[in-house]
């Protein structure tokens, strides 16, 4: 059997106890949840999901593009597009 070993993590407050209350709603504690991503991280050598910010999403890109192309075609400026 494996040795066990303790580890520290910092996690906001908020976080922290919406993760325990998601995580009992599947009867684990917030050490098995870790250690079940921990796990399955090792066993895939990546980490298991999607990491996604929605900046990147494709419309936000296509909407940044447009105001770019606005911007240098000299039909609004920075300016204009911050206030709207």
């Amino acid at each position: 059997m494996a040795d066990n070993i303790n580890v520290t993590i910092r996690l906001d407050k908020e976080v922290k106890e919406k993760a325990e209350a998601l995580f009992n709603e599947f009867g684990m504690n917030l050490s098995t949840a870790f250690n079940v991503f921990a796990r399955q991280a090792v066993r895939q050598g990546k980490i298991p999901f999607e990491i996604y910010d929605p900046f990147y999403s494709e419309n936000n890109q296509a909407r940044l593009n447009r105001a770019i192309e606005s911007i240098e075609a000299g039909k609004v400026t920075a300016h204009d597009l911050i206030e709207n």
